[in-house]
């Protein structure tokens, strides 16, 4: 049997993982242009908003870079984010804003698809080393 159709999800956590991170470096560019177009309360706030986000935006890639090659630590990692993306996600659920549910579903969903492909059988095993090598 090919590895080819071992690896699909593997290949599908590590898409939806990089759009994830494209996501994060879209908003870094966002908050990076907002800082210098609209008033602000706090530039040292705003500053370290996007420099928080784009820290998350290069996790992200290269947990995906790093999940096509099947890494063990990448499990940890995803979990890690797709804990703190789903948290994000609710609490902008629990504000009730109408125009807000959107953004929190584009962040729950995709959380959910991750941490259930993490825990498929065919990733588990194509990010656990093997006791031989």
């Amino acid at each position: 049997m090919s590895e080819r159709p071992k690896r699909t999800l593997l290949y599908v956590l590590a898409a939806l993982i990089l759009l994830e991170g494209v996501a994060a470096a879209l908003g870094t560019v966002y908050l990076v242009v907002e800082i210098f177009v609209a008033p602000t309360a706090s530039i040292a706030s705003a500053v370290a908003l996007a420099v928080c986000a784009a820290v998350a935006a290069a996790g992200l890639i290269l947990i995906a870079i790093h999940a096509v090659k099947g890494r063990p630590w990448i499990r940890g990692a995803s979990i890690c984010w797709q804990i703190i993306q789903a948290l994000v996600g609710v609490s902008i659920l629990q504000a009730k804003a109408a125009d807000s549910a959107a953004i929190a579903v584009a962040l729950i969903l995709p959380a959910v698809a991750i941490v259930v492909l993490l825990f498929t059988p065919t990733v588990v095993a194509a990010t656990t080393r093997s006791r031989e090598s």
